[in-house]
């Protein structure tokens, strides 16, 4: 059975995509909310509470077939801050930094023979843009210090589930090892490898280059569920607004988007959209403005830090207009998780689990397209491999793997 290392675990949906099997040896997160959530779904054995900074490679187990790490996004997202992931060494640090830690527990493993045979990294799309490209080349460079070589695809979360999610997945192997030539392709691909992508490749160093891979994942899935059938009529954890509250949210809108309601009312069907709050200008002044969407799909979900920030949804049926929060059981299905994933209870709390996941089917996808045929090439290539370990390694025997779970859920 293929086994994994999974970082900055948060709920655990990487482990929800790989499924039953592949076997997680070791998880780590800081924060205890996730962590508690992480043990409540999947046990308390794998999951380590700590700074990933503190943990060592003793902690880890024995060789593992692959690491996964879906690094801190807040420096490298178009809403932060464009602080990168700063400098490997020194007093430049940053939260998406940490992927330096991450890196180092990597070069750890190698030193005794235990690096995964895989190294997959996700975050989000601004990390091939920002500072020019250079966060990206830092990261492909530190992989091939590693002795690996990379490759990455663009997967965007509305191919499998109604919520427009890109990400970026940065997947890496040693340089010695043997792929299938069905796993990669001399071109990219408009869908899996856009234009961001390509730039930052052409960045890359002429070593880096040299030994990039364009992965094919063949023709995208076609979506089969929207918006429509993942809004409740009778919500858990959330009310309806009181028309009231319906009233001045419309109010709010601009001639355009009282259009588009008024089109909605006129198709005489249940349709279902997304509601907004955003600062406009208008006369001169900032205001703020209710703008609504109904393509049928929720924007990216993410963490919440403030009200006009929560997810809403409308819903239109006739001359029937209702508004509401999204409710955490259709943000968890917008995941990808199944209704029986255990959230807390606190809305705020299943909104910061949530919005820093991984869409569970985009794993899965990456799971049967590409990770478990390149780990089967990798293997079948190799014969004896030659960086096998040089011993098992149990992990620290006295370190507790979980925090103190007394937060509610």
């Amino acid at each position: 059975m293929p086994s994994y290392l999974e970082f900055f675990a948060g709920g655990g949906m990487v482990r929800a995509g790989l499924g039953g099997r592949w076997k997680c040896h070791f998880a780590n997160d800081f924060d205890p909310l996730k962590v508690q959530v992480y043990a409540e779904n999947w046990g308390e054995e794998e999951i380590l509470e700590d700074d990933i900074h503190k943990v060592e490679a003793e902690d880890l187990g024995k060789r593992a077939d692959l690491a996964w790490a879906s690094f801190p996004c807040q420096d490298l997202s178009t809403a932060g801050n464009g602080l990168g992931i700063g400098q490997s060494s020194g007093s430049n640090r940053t939260r998406s930094g940490t992927f330096w830690a991450f890196i180092d527990l990597m070069k750890d493993l190698k030193a005794n023979g235990r690096l995964p045979r895989i190294v997959v990294l996700e975050n989000v799309v601004g990390l091939l843009t920002i500072n020019g490209g250079e966060e990206f080349k830092a990261v492909v460079a530190a992989l091939d210090r590693l002795g690996m070589r990379a490759g990455a695809v663009v997967v965007d979360a509305r191919h499998f589930v109604p919520q427009s999610r890109q990400r970026v997945f940065i997947v890496s192997v040693s340089k010695s090892a043997k792929i299938a030539t069905e796993l990669v392709r001399e071109e990219p691909h408009a869908t899996w490898h856009p234009d961001p992508l390509v730039k930052a490749v052409e960045k890359l160093s002429p070593q880096c280059r040299e030994q990039w891979m364009w992965f094919n994942l063949g023709a995208a899935p076609e979506l089969k569920k929207t918006l429509n059938k993942i809004v409740k009529d009778k919500p858990v954890g959330v009310d309806w607004h009181t028309p009231a509250e319906t009233k001045r949210l419309i109010g709010m809108m601009s001639a355009i988007h009282k259009q588009k309601l008024s089109e909605a009312k006129k198709s005489g069907k249940r349709i279902v959209g997304t509601l907004s709050l955003r600062m406009r200008p208008s006369n001169g002044k900032t205001v703020q403005r209710t703008e609504i969407c109904f393509r049928g799909l929720a924007g990216c979900l993410r963490t919440p830090k403030g009200g006009g920030s929560r997810p809403r949804i409308i819903v239109v049926n006739g001359s029937d207009v209702r508004t509401r929060l999204l409710s955490p059981a259709e943000a968890a299905s917008l995941m990808g998780l199944k209704a029986s994933y255990k959230l807390p209870e606190v809305y705020e709390f299943a909104f910061r689990v949530i919005g820093d996941g991984v869409a569970v089917p985009v794993v899965s996808f990456l799971r049967g397209k590409l990770l478990t045929p390149l780990l089967r090439s990798i293997k079948k290539s190799r014969g004896t491999d030659a960086s096998k370990p040089k011993r098992s390694a149990g992990g620290s025997a006295e370190r507790s793997r979980r925090g103190q779970f007394e937060l509610r859920m």
